[in-house]
This record gives C-alpha cells, sequence and structure tokens, in this order.
C-alpha cells in the first residue's frame, strides 16, 4: 500500500484510523461477551467438579495461562501476517475452547476440562491485545484514548454476560449440558461472531499500514518520534521524550502486571465467597457485572487523563484503588452485595488506570517493526502474573480467609508506587503531531 502523499487528520493521524478503531468497536462488542465466562463461572464449575474450594482457582489459572501462550502466538502471527490474522485467529481459537469447556461438563472430565480451559483462555487473550490495534496508527498525544476507545467497547458485551448467567444456564440445560456452562455457550457464539468480523472487516490492517508509514515518514520533525543512531525514541504523550525504550517497556510491563495479579486474585475468589456465605448466583453475577463495567467503562476518561495528565501519574494513582479495593472487600460483610460491589468497582477501576496507563508507556517506547512482537511476550507477563495471583487466591482463601486475601492483594498494589517513581512535577498539553506518529 503506498502511503506517499497521504496527509494526517488535524488530530496528527491518517484517515485509516477512524475506519479501524470503528472496526475494533464492534469485535469487541461482539467478543466481550466470551471474556467474562470464565471469570462468572470458571470457579464455580471448578469446586462443582473438582469437589474443592481450595482448587477453585485452577481454571482461572488454566484460561489466564492460556492466555500467556495466546498473547505470544498472537503477537507473533501480528508481526509476520499483521494485526487481522492474529486478532481473527485468536478468537477462532476461544471458540474452540468454549466448544471444549461445554463438552468437558457434559462428559464430566475434568481430564477435558483443564485443556480446555487452556485453550479459552488463548482466546481471551485477543480481547486485551486488541487494544494495541486501537494504537497502532494513533498520534502519541492521542494514544491513550485510542486505547480507551478499543477498552470501553468492551464494555457492553463483558457486562452483559455475567448476567445472562441464568438465561444461558437455562439454555445449557435445554440443551442436555449442565447449567454453569451457559456462559460458555454464549462465548462460543461471540467469539466466532468476532473471529468472523475482524478477519472480514480490519482493512486496512493497522500494524502494515503504521509500519509503511514509520518508513516513508520517519523522523518527520514533530512526529512524537525519531531515530538517534539507530537508537529509537518516543514521545510519552508527557512532554519528555524515553531516553532508552527497554526501560520505559520494563515500567509499563509491572504496572500492568501488577494490578493484573490484584485483580485476579480478588475477583477470582469474590463469587466463591458470596457463594458460602449464602448468596446466589444470579448475586455472584450482578457483583462481577459491575466489576466488569469498573473494568471498561471508565476507559474514555482514564484515556483523557492519561494525554493530559500523564501516563506515569495514572499509573500511580491504580495502587491506592487497588489498595481501597482490597480493604473495602475484606471489611464488607460477606451477605453484603452492595459493599462487596463497590469493593469490586474499585477494584475494576485499579485495574483500568494501571492497563491503560502502562499500554501507552509501552506503546510509546517502541517502534512499528518491533511493537507487535513485544507488546506479545509484555501480555505473557500480564497473563502470568494473573494465573499467579488466581492460583495463590485459592489456596490462600482456603488457608487463611477470604478477608486476609483480600487485604494482603490491597496493600500488595502499592508496589507499583516505587515501581513507577516520581513522575515530572507538571505534564505539559501534548501538541498534534504534524505526521502519523505511528
Amino acid at each position: 500500500m503506498s502511503t506517499r502523499g497521504r496527509q494526517p487528520a488535524a488530530t496528527g493521524e491518517v484517515p485509516e484510523q477512524r475506519r479501524v478503531l470503528a472496526v475494533l468497536v464492534l469485535a469487541q462488542t461482539i467478543g466481550g461477551a466470551g471474556l467474562t465466562a470464565g471469570i462468572t463461572v470458571g470457579a464455580l464449575l471448578a469446586e462443582e467438579m473438582l469437589g474443592s474450594t481450595g482448587l477453585a482457582g485452577v481454571p482461572s489459572a488454566l484460561f489466564t495461562a492460556g492466555a500467556a501462550l495466546g498473547a505470544l502466538g498472537i503477537g507473533r502471527i501480528c508481526t509476520l501476517r499483521g494485526r487481522r490474522a492474529g486478532l481473527a485467529l485468536g478468537y477462532a481459537v476461544g471458540t474452540v475452547g468454549s466448544i471444549g469447556v461445554v463438552a468437558a461438563a457434559a462428559a464430566g472430565s475434568v481430564v477435558l476440562l483443564l485443556p480446555a480451559l487452556l485453550v479459552y483462555g488463548m482466546g481471551t487473550a485477543t480481547g486485551l491485545m486488541a487494544r494495541y490495534a486501537g494504537a497502532d496508527l494513533a498520534a502519541p498525544a492521542r494514544r491513550g484514548r485510542a486505547v480507551s476507545t478499543v477498552l470501553v467497547a468492551t464494555t457492553l458485551g463483558a457486562v452483559t454476560g455475567p448476567v445472562l448467567v441464568t438465561p444461558t444456564g437455562e439454555i445449557a440445560q435445554a440443551l442436555g449440558v449442565p447449567r454453569l456452562t451457559g456462559p460458555f455457550l454464549l462465548a462460543t457464539v461471540a467469539f466466532a461472531a468476532a473471529a468472523i468480523a475482524l478477519a472480514c472487516l480490519l482493512r486496512p490492517d493497522p500494524l502494515r499500514l503504521a509500519r509503511s508509514l514509520a518508513v516513508s515518514l520517519r523522523a518527520v520533525p514533530g512526529d512524537g518520534a525519531e531515530s538517534d543512531g539507530g537508537e529509537w525514541r518516543a514521545g510519552t504523550g508527557d512532554g519528555t521524550a524515553a531516553p532508552t525504550g527497554r526501560r520505559d517497556v520494563a515500567v509499563g510491563t509491572t504496572v500492568m502486571a501488577l494490578t493484573q495479579a490484584v485483580m485476579i486474585a480478588v475477583m477470582t475468589m469474590t463469587p466463591v465467597h458470596m457463594l458460602a456465605h449464602g448468596r446466589s448466583a444470579q448475586a455472584a453475577g450482578l457483583v462481577i457485572s459491575l466489576h466488569v463495567a469498573a473494568m471498561f467503562l471508565p476507559s474514555p476518561l482514564t484515556g483523557l487523563l492519561v494525554d493530559r495528565v500523564g501516563r506515569r501519574w495514572v499509573a500511580r494513582a491504580s495502587g491506592p484503588l487497588l489498595l481501597a479495593a482490597g480493604a473495602l472487600a475484606a471489611l464488607a460483610p460477606a451477605d453484603s452485595v452492595p459493599l462487596i460491589s463497590a469493593a469490586l468497582v474499585l477494584l475494576g477501576l485499579g485495574w483500568n488506570f494501571g492497563l491503560i496507563s502502562g499500554t501507552a508507556i509501552v506503546t510509546d517506547a517502541l517502534p512499528p517493526e518491533r511493537r507487535a512482537t513485544t507488546q506479545g511476550v509484555v501480555d505473557v507477563g500480564l497473563a502470568v502474573a494473573g494465573a499467579t495471583g488466581s492460583l495463590v487466591s485459592g489456596l490462600a482463601v482456603a488457608r487463611y480467609g477470604f478477608t486476609s486475601m483480600a487485604l494482603a492483594c490491597g496493600l500488595a498494589a502499592l508496589l507499583v508506587l516505587p515501581v513507577v517513581g516520581r513522575p515530572p512535577h507538571r505534564a505539559p498539553r501534548a501538541t498534534a503531531p504534524t505526521g502519523p506518529g505511528g
């Protein structure tokens, strides 16, 4: 595709960015319904099939471990074939995994359930990897908002999924499979539809176009990026330039990994905690729906804060938010749906702050030719952190109780403060670049 003569819009972005975001929003709105199946009923299904509360975190650990493998694979495919091929294949794999979970539950086979959850997890990686596609063609001063646009699109499906636990359970029962497989039936349809939408509509491929633009317009003055003796220096959107990409990638990855581990740990065991104290699966589904809404719905505001206030300020704010969430979850009565909901809303918001700010920090530091592969490796770290948090949370609750686990997670979240360090005193507003800044 020729890039000669292409003029950026007033925002500093090429015209194709609008279409790319529209397609990603469509795919994420559809696919989001499948992302929360494992979150909502995975632990309950495992507890039922394995017969142990201590092992209730195993499913989440498996599909987050699968997400690690998926992120690595998707990143590699995106590097070789572009975002369209990588994301569409990722959702297709998730479809296969969802079918496998339903089949395993129907057969009562733990041996089949465990690898099926792993494959399902590979598909869930796609939902998060899509955020990078939104930033491929974004101007540096608008990357936070581009990432947030893709994330917020996930809200409708992701929030609807947990609420449909009872209706989809009835459908599953009518089909002759266990009620708890209902959300995985929904995931099968959602992932398949998202894969088709991406394969057919994500044109031009944003990563391939970003590479072409980088080759033809590299080192355009004012585009927020320059080549300095072979070392890529990316504009940060904080009014500063990253001295080395490596250090910023490490900071952004650590922020996302910490917030991911804390969020997954508390979220995974909350439904188990509620059901153990007499609350219904419907009540647990409502709490998870509110949590997922808080994970994605504030994204436009978070993206604006990341672009205007600064990446590192927002990253630092994620720590206190997660501490408040853990403390409230620990102190709330087990039968108080409003208080537990409030805790899970804070938990989702803290994760949202960490993910969007960390994503912007990482993307700023990477040139287009190295972007997809490195982003895949970064999301492997996120998945490993989530798997660790999930597995440890089940064991911790079984031994020490939910209260201690939630409080410990909140305190652990404060580690983001020394990791990020002290941001600049004030982040001046970044001006729109004169080039496409891909």
